[in-house]
């Protein structure tokens, strides 16, 4: 019984280690290449986060290139990052537009 408990703690911790990295890595992206928070983004009207959706794209797409040509400044992470931002950008979006 207390290795099922033991086994329930250790899946939530690691859960929790990885969506802390997974925001860790969103908001470093951000910060570094847009300029900008997360929360700050969350936080403001729709117009606003369509048009940093339409950013993180375009972002995106110059990673891939970049992965695609083998380029030396490609960082799998930064991709990563970039997708999760726009990932969570969009869904507090969609959250918006339903509550309203």
């Amino acid at each position: 019984m207390w290795a099922i408990d033991l086994a329930k703690q250790r899946n939530a911790f690691i859960a929790a280690k990885d969506k802390h990295a997974s925001e860790a890595r969103q908001r470093l992206v951000l910060r570094i290449l847009c300029n900008a928070d997360l929360d700050e983004l969350i936080a403001q009207d729709d117009e606003s986060k369509s048009q940093m959706c339409r950013r993180l794209k375009r972002l995106i797409e110059r990673e891939r290139l970049k992965g695609v040509k083998g380029h030396w400044s490609y960082d799998l992470n930064r991709h990563i990052g970039l997708k999760q931002a726009l990932d969570t950008l969009k869904s507090s979006l969609r959250e918006d537009a339903v509550g309203e």
